[in-house]
């Protein structure tokens, strides 16, 4: 199926163990099951789903150290296209314990290293140079430190014109992001409790949350804000409309990985050409799907395929 060309950037991956154990507490050894380790990080886990969903995506991967190689053999095993950035130091590892007895996960995340602002620098020449003309680029995740607050915004000017840039990080960058008006970012998105933030105060419905994202899109931050709500749906603004899509009901097995797959099932079906709400609905089905899958596991193919029939689309 013909899509136009995706890229995903992930400055701050992870090499994801993920186990499990009866019961976590202090004090005695833990006597966890074998390991499963993943490739992780906003940006590669949306590449590792366009792969799954039958597309074609390029994962920029700022990769250093023992942990970095053996995260690119397993994007290799995957199957995942991708191109090396390098990194200041080794990519960080993350642990992620799930209690038996209670269902409970515990994740542990460690920082990665720090960059400088001519590292930050190299890497944005490195990928302005890769980056065809039409192509859509997604930076994802969050962000090293060292790496400045403003990276995304300036990566969107060296680009100019030439790429359509996509934006899901949080913190300092998104506080960046929503208040350079005129960024002209092709889409951004954010969860409910971030957009509350950024807002000044809560957001109790999907109607108070689309005004708050049309307002950022008539200040010219992106063409298409979307925006959250956990187990609600997600909302989208753009100058076409304004649209909630519900979440399928399916057994919650974890949370870990619906944001990464929405986005994956978004950006995939709007590189084919499919509407706004269509592709709106293919982001929340992928999501569903996600939360059906244990520890740090994405969504599967078959899942967020079957779910899009449960992911009504409605107009705001």
């Amino acid at each position: 199926m013909a899509q136009t060309p995706i890229f995903t950037l992930t400055l701050n991956p992870a090499l994801d163990l993920s186990t499990s154990v009866d019961e976590v507490r202090d004090g005695p050894k833990l006597r966890c099951a074998t390991p499963r380790f993943d490739p992780g990080g906003g940006g590669i886990n949306v590449s590792r789903v366009i792969n799954r969903l039958g597309g074609r995506s390029t994962a920029f991967a700022a990769l250093g150290g023992a942990s970095g190689a053996y995260l690119a053999e397993l994007l290799t095993a995957e199957g995942v296209n991708f191109l090396a950035l390098e990194a200041p130091g080794a990519t960080r590892e993350s642990l992620a314990v799930m209690e038996s007895a209670t269902g409970r996960q515990f994740r542990f995340v460690m920082p990665g290293p720090e960059w400088t602002a001519e590292q930050s620098s190299a890497a944005i020449d490195a990928i302005v140079k890769a980056v065809p003309e039409g192509a859509l680029l997604l930076a994802s995740g969050s962000q090293p430190f060292g790496v400045p607050d403003d990276f995304v915004l300036t990566l969107a000017n060296a680009l100019a014109s030439n790429a359509s840039i996509l934006v899901d990080t949080s913190g300092l960058p998104l506080q960046q992001i929503t208040k350079a008006d005129g960024a002209g970012l092709h889409l951004l998105r954010m969860n409910a409790e971030e957009a509350s933030e950024l807002a000044g105060g809560a957001l109790k419905t999907g109607a108070e949350t689309a005004d708050f994202a049309s307002g950022l899109v008539a200040r010219g931050v992106a063409e298409t804000v979307i925006i959250a709500r956990g187990s609600e749906g997600s909302v989208l603004a753009s100058v076409q409309g304004r649209w909630i899509c519900k979440a399928a009901e399916v057994p919650v097995a974890s949370k870990v990985g619906a944001g990464d797959s929405f986005v994956a099932g978004y950006v995939l079906a709007t590189a084919r050409g499919d509407s706004a709400n269509a592709a709106l609905a293919c982001g929340v089905a992928a999501a569903s799907a996600a939360i059906m899958t244990e520890g740090t596991q994405l969504c599967r193919a078959e899942d967020a395929l079957a779910l899009i029939a449960a992911c009504p689309v409605s107009a705001i």
